[in-house]
């Protein structure tokens, strides 16, 4: 995206607003759920959730819309993600990239 706005760069808007966006609904957040003086247990599910629900946006995309190598790195990932801490399933899954993509996949 190029151009200007009031003399500044889009670009510096996007990451100003985006910035305010995202300290907004963390402000936000914290605003609704110090009311409380326990987390109702749904809540507390819910909020468990929100983490996984992250991960499966990122990787979704990546799933369903890119080559063989990422297909097969994602799901060795999934594999060893039952068996190795989280450090050494996303080494693993670096590596595995990294290799693919050098075997021209």
């Amino acid at each position: 995206m190029n151009g200007t706005w009031l003399g500044i760069p889009v670009n510096y808007w996007i990451i100003l607003f985006g910035a305010l966006v995202t300290y907004a609904t963390r402000f936000g957040g914290y605003a609704v759920l110090s009311r409380f003086k326990r987390i109702p247990p749904r809540v507390n599910v819910a909020l468990n959730a929100v983490p996984a629900a992250v991960i499966t946006t990122l990787v979704a995309p990546a799933l369903v819309s890119h080559g063989p190598a990422e297909v097969i790195t994602l799901v060795i990932c999934l594999i060893a993600g039952f068996r190795l801490p989280m450090m050494g399933m996303f080494v693993l899954g670096w590596v595995v990239i990294v290799a693919l993509r050098a075997a021209g996949l």
